[in-house]
């Protein structure tokens, strides 16, 4: 990706503008840190790299950014700006384009971000980013005061920052973390989300939930479950232990988890039947609570006769046959019956013995009936 984006700089230079490798990219490979993606900024304006590039995705003219395709991989291309008096604590009310690196360095969140990289692969480092990085110091650009009333984000990022590259936040940013945490209450639900999710899913996360808790921002993140949470090693158990399916976006697949790990936690998680109604992927989630082994879940698991309703060696259409019945409404209770029968092991899971409990059990209660 590093040649495919030394060739996208050298591209845009061809054409008389320059540009950069920016952030999260440059930052990582100073500190041999895995990456993802790669951001470049230029002083070609959208409408300058539109005649640069043929497949442009998407366009994002307020904020001076375009999403391009260069030889199959995808780039966020900004243009050089500063930025002029934010709303809502979030974005500029408007931008201005600038010819030069240094005016768009200033607009920028933090000094480990402002690292970049050339179309020759040199390191640029305007405002002692390398100094930061290897201080292990989380400070901002320009003023905390400022910075972070301009955008309130800034403050849980920094404490994502600080969590996944185990930096420390310097005393000042700190001060004012404490003092406009309120204004994380302008912060969109999904942004919030956003950056709680790296700092839940990060193997220091227990940093992470010191800083929020030490900076008192538990409270106005609608969190304050979160003073008493246990530490466990899932994003989603973490969640789980917060009270916050009301409070933020959680997809369909994180809610249905949330509200099986609450339901299960007090449970016997080593029970057959517990294990074959919530599946092993909850019982081992609720067990970063309950302290249950996984390993043992993991074996009980494996031990058990079925896993799902599938696994029943009789199907309902030859249950049907059995009792010379058209599907309906029986069969719900009856399959419940055999799955429990099963999973006690009163029966084996063998098609002829379940065939003849069903013959013993549901014949003899229809001839009864009738």
């Amino acid at each position: 990706m590093f040649e495919t984006a030394i060739r996208l700089l050298e591209k845009i230079n061809s054409y008389g503008y320059t540009a950069y490798m920016v952030g999260g990219y440059p930052r990582d490979l100073y500190l041999k840190r895995t990456f993802t993606d790669i951001d470049i900024c230029t002083d070609a304006t959208p409408m300058e790299l539109h005649q640069i590039f043929s497949e442009v995705v998407t366009t994002n003219s307020e904020y001076g950014s375009v999403t391009i395709v260069f030889e199959k991989t995808k780039f966020e291309i900004t243009t050089f700006r500063k930025e002029f008096k934010y709303k809502d604590h979030r974005r500029p009310e408007k931008i201005e384009y600038v010819d030069t690196l240094e005016e768009d360095i200033k607009r920028r969140d933090f000094t480990i971000n402002t690292l970049c990289i050339d179309k020759d692969g040199n390191q640029i480092d305007l405002i002692g980013a390398k100094q930061d990085l290897d201080n292990k110091i989380i400070r901002t650009v320009s003023n905390p005061k400022i910075s972070l009333k301009d955008d309130a984000l800034r403050i849980l990022r920094a404490i994502r920052f600080a969590t996944t590259l185990n930096f420390t936040i310097e005393p000042k940013l700190k001060t004012y973390i404490r003092k406009y945490g309120h204004l994380l209450k302008k912060i969109s639900k999904d942004r919030k989300k956003d950056e709680l999710d790296l700092i839940f899913s990060s193997p220091n996360k227990a940093y992470g939930i010191e800083l929020l808790n030490s900076l008192k921002l538990s409270d106005y993140l609608e969190i304050p479950n979160l003073k008493k949470a246990k530490i466990t090693p899932s994003m989603i158990v973490t969640w789980a232990q917060l009270d916050a399916l009301d409070k933020y976006n959680f997809n369909a697949i994180e809610k249905e988890s949330i509200r099986k790990i609450n339901e299960v936690k007090d449970k016997n998680l080593l029970d057959n039947h517990v294990l074959y109604n919530y599946g092993l992927y909850i019982c081992t989630m609720a067990a970063e609570l309950t302290g249950t082994d996984k390993q043992k879940i993991n074996e009980k698991y494996a031990r058990i006769p079925i896993k799902s309703r599938l696994d029943i060696a009789i199907s309902p259409m030859e249950i049907c046959e059995l009792l010379n019945k058209e599907a309906g409404s029986f069969l719900k209770p009856l399959l419940s019956d055999l799955e429990n029968q099963i999973l006690d092991g009163k029966l084996s899971n063998e098609k002829e013995e379940l065939t003849n409990y069903i013959i013993n059990t549901y014949k003899t209660e229809e001839t009864i009936n009738s």
